[in-house]
């Protein structure tokens, strides 16, 4: 739960910078969501953890997006007519990119996954969540960050 070994590296640092297209034609600017909290979620449609916990984002994104959150998934998966379809099916209410090897790099290799960082008001990453994650720790640490200004 939380953060976990070498991969510290980004907490309490200023987040990757990611601006692109999201599959359903929304322009995505990390450093344009700065004043919001962010759930910037790595998934693929093949990892089960993943499919657990989208339900739940989905719910919080409409519990908390007048509060000032704002889900970002990012596909790890090659093929983005995969991920169009698979999204299809599932309606999700907030964007998602595809990533890649260099996206992955950025935010210190997305081996393994969901990885999940929530990013700060100031763009700031403050946790990082790997593999299956105790979701209601993961949304405390949402709250006490839509709690501060």
């Amino acid at each position: 739960m939380g953060a976990v070994g070498q991969n510290r590296s980004l907490l309490n640092k200023p987040a990757p910078a990611i601006t692109q297209t999201s599959l359903d034609n929304q322009r995505i600017d990390l450093g344009a969501l700065r004043g919001r909290v962010v759930l910037l979620n790595f998934w693929a449609t093949w990892c089960a953890p993943c499919q657990i916990e989208m339900p739940r984002f989905m719910q919080w994104q409409e519990k908390y997006k007048a509060d000032g959150l704002s889900i970002v998934g990012v596909s790890m998966d090659d093929d983005a007519e995969t991920v169009k379809m698979y999204l299809r099916k599932k309606s999700l209410n907030y964007p998602v990119l595809m990533g890649d090897e260099k996206l992955g790099l950025a935010y210190r290799g997305v081996l393994g996954l969901p990885v999940t960082y929530l990013i700060d008001r100031q763009g700031v990453v403050r946790e990082r969540y790997e593999g299956e994650t105790h979701l209601d720790a993961m949304e405390s640490a949402i709250r006490r960050l839509l709690k501060a200004q």
